[in-house]
């Protein structure tokens, strides 16, 4: 494909909406989740911590009867608190990129 720039003239602009279509638009997104991604991706993201595998392995190994010494539920707390305050964080700061983002993408510009 090739790019066609053309003059902001009115006789062109009807051409000019046919070559735009090919190529994205110039926004801004900084944002690392989408409402689909997140929880996978967060997920995943989480557990390449050395901490939080640890927390895991500890879950798992209470989970086998051999090997329980407290409460399986005792045994998940410490993961679960770890993982929601950090997705809680992760929301916060991917959802203040998005305003960002949005006050960014529609601030006027001068096209010359």
């Amino acid at each position: 494909k090739r790019r066609v720039v053309l003059p902001d003239s009115g006789r062109q602009r009807e051409h000019w909406k046919e070559v735009s279509t090919f190529y994205p638009r110039n926004g801004i997104q900084t944002t690392k989740y989408t409402w689909f991604t997140f929880l996978p991706q967060n997920l995943l993201g989480q557990f390449h911590r050395l901490g939080n595998l640890y927390f895991f392995f500890l879950m798992v190994l209470t989970w086998l009867p051999q090997v329980e010494v407290f409460h399986r539920e005792i045994a998940m707390l410490p993961l679960v608190v770890v993982l929601l305050t950090s997705m809680i964080k992760d929301t916060i700061e991917d959802y203040r990129k998005y305003q960002y983002d949005k006050t960014i993408n529609f601030t006027k510009t001068r096209v010359y």
